[in-house]
């Protein structure tokens, strides 16, 4: 649950956020970038961080209405936000059609508000698009998984407004505390919960080419 990851927190102190400015995109001339939500963002980096062609993974804030926003401000719902991952990537080596398929089988799609064990509207799943072309191909995707499944489809597509990234203590936590956060990853289910969803695709890294 949302405590659950509050008390491994415990003790950090919240270094200085950078911020995104409205519109401004963080990928090179020669890299693309997209978001997705997906729940709890150490893990959504984790998933993205194994796919080949992807460059780099930020965790961050998308979605709100509040500039600047905090983790605690974001996870206390007082912001709009949902946590994120800004995922930057080579073209050459990796499209968005791959980068939406691992997406999706990284998530619960039929959650509503949460993910797994974490638990608000900051947890909501989304695909943040920031053109018609990814906004095209993130609804057929949407169409593709809806047509697999009797259950609603609850994730988001939406347009890409602005990025926050977290607080440096939040990037790459599942490298910088691997004890802690295969503890919270178990403990939360995930793993578990992928499989029931999505069998063999569960991760979506057998996608590639």
């Amino acid at each position: 649950m949302i405590r659950m990851r509050h008390s491994l927190l415990s003790g950090l102190i919240p270094l200085v956020l950078l911020v995104l400015p409205l519109g401004k995109s963080m990928a090179s001339s020669e890299t693309a970038s997209a978001v997705f939500g997906g729940g709890c963002f150490w893990c959504v980096e984790e998933a993205f961080d194994k796919v080949e062609g992807v460059v780099a993974t930020t965790s961050g804030f998308s979605g709100g209405h509040v500039e600047n926003p905090t983790y605690q401000d974001v996870v206390n719902g007082t912001t709009g936000h949902a946590e994120v991952v800004l995922v930057e990537y080579d073209p050459s080596a990796v499209n968005y059609a791959t980068l939406l398929h691992v997406f999706w089988r990284n998530i619960d799609p039929f959650a509503v508000d949460r993910q797994f064990c974490d638990v608000g509207e900051a947890y909501r799943s989304a695909i943040f698009y920031s053109s018609d072309a990814e906004r095209e191909l993130a609804e057929a995707s949407l169409d593709e998984v809806a047509g697999r499944f009797d259950d609603p489809i609850a994730t988001q597509v939406a347009p890409f407004e602005a990025f926050y990234p977290a607080e440096e203590y939040h990037q790459d936590y599942y490298r910088k505390n691997p004890v802690r956060y295969n503890y919270y990853k178990a403990a939360c289910g995930r793993e578990r919960r992928l499989e029931q969803i999505w069998g063999d695709e569960a991760g979506g890294l057998a996608h590639q080419w």
